[in-house]
């Protein structure tokens, strides 16, 4: 979409501008995040968290449908439902430096 946008002749150039920075942008969050999971950065599992999220209504969309996109939607139903589960467990919160609410801070 940015490239016909910027090289070739869309009906709108702007909305095909922006449609490819915003599928630009969608790409890069969830990898920025994956990226500080594994740095262990503390901002990293809100983006993290936010990506799994999202992909709920595709995995409820692709159970709907018909013929392959069934076993599509399983598997990304048990990925996103696990990395869920992943990042709200206690030792990933601890692992990634994040107090929680009413806790000590530990010196």
């Amino acid at each position: 979409m940015l490239v016909m946008g910027l090289l070739g002749r869309p009906e709108s150039p702007q909305q095909a501008e922006t449609g490819g920075l915003t599928l630009i942008a969608l790409a890069v969050i969830p990898l920025a995040a994956a990226r500080g999971l594994l740095r262990r950065r503390s901002w990293s599992r809100g983006p993290a968290l936010i990506t799994q999220i999202i992909a709920l209504p595709v995995v409820w969309t692709l159970l709907r449908s018909h013929g392959v996109l069934i076993p599509a939607g399983i598997v990304l139903a048990v990925v996103s439902l696990t990395a869920l589960f992943q990042l709200v467990r206690p030792a990933t919160i601890e692992a990634l430096g994040i107090r929680r609410p009413g806790s000590a801070p530990t010196d």
